[in-house]
């Protein structure tokens, strides 16, 4: 069973104080470059795995889907995804990623964002998801960049020179990372990009689009703190289709 991290008192306490909490999608600047990999949601069943407040599962029946099901495996996420949310036509499921097992071609469109990094068997993971998709279905997702989640220090260190740095430790040995965050020992697992694309190709997905996601000029005038994410890739988009 996956770590249930999101349910930890303080570690929810911290997260729910997060610009992409506390204002839904846009306090994520990663959201447009998202949203520009999605097709027409027109009539659509989406699935939302990882959904947390609910946020996408919301803005993709706005958007015209026909269904939304979101999951989560904390308790807490969809207690406030259902408080946050009064469209019938949108679910929510408490259910650990790990296990989970949708029917076959329930959906039309699948959406993740920023959970598959707390996943250990992506392979299974993805095969289940193609599985669960009708054909030419796309399956749209954002996890942590590998670079980002093999970094030594939590934020760019200056040399003498006051040159930027970002170390990088044993980005080749894959597996269980720990870190800590908002609480101690949030664990998360390393995977080269290699592996997370080909995982997508063995699954029976053909990738159409990787973005490793870098603030705009306006958003870093809007949000300064966003010049450090120039230093190095923290989050990789993937679009990709059945």
């Amino acid at each position: 069973m996956s770590q249930n991290i999101y349910d930890h008192p303080d570690f929810f306490a911290g997260y729910s104080q997060l610009p992409r909490q506390v204002h839904g999608l846009a306090g994520a600047p990663e959201w447009p470059a998202l949203r520009s990999m999605f097709p027409n949601m027109h009539g659509k069943r989406v699935v939302d795995l990882g959904c947390g407040f609910g946020w996408a599962s919301r803005w993709l029946r706005e958007n015209g889907a026909r269904s939304a099901l979101g999951i989560d495996l904390s308790e807490n996420m969809i207690s406030r995804a259902r408080e946050l949310t009064s469209d019938a036509a949108i679910a929510y499921r408490t259910a650990d990623l790990e296990s989970l097992d949708l029917s076959e071609a329930d959906f039309d469109f699948a959406f993740s964002s920023l959970t598959f990094h707390y996943i250990r068997d992506f392979d299974r993971l993805v095969s289940m998801i193609h599985r669960a998709l009708t054909p030419e279905s796309s399956f749209v997702f954002s996890i942590e960049h590998p670079i980002f989640m093999a970094a030594v220090h939590p934020h760019w260190i200056e040399d003498e020179d006051g040159r930027k740095t970002w170390p990088v430790n044993s980005y080749a040995i894959e597996g269980e990372r720990r870190t800590d965050w908002f609480a101690k020992g949030v664990v998360k697992y390393h995977r080269r990009m290699g592996t997370t694309l080909n995982a997508l190709v063995r699954a029976g997905f053909t990738i159409e689009k990787v973005e490793e996601f870098a603030p705009s000029a306006e958003q870093i005038k809007q949000m300064p703190a966003l010049e450090e994410e120039l230093e190095r890739p923290m989050m990789l988009l993937i679009s990709s289709k059945r």
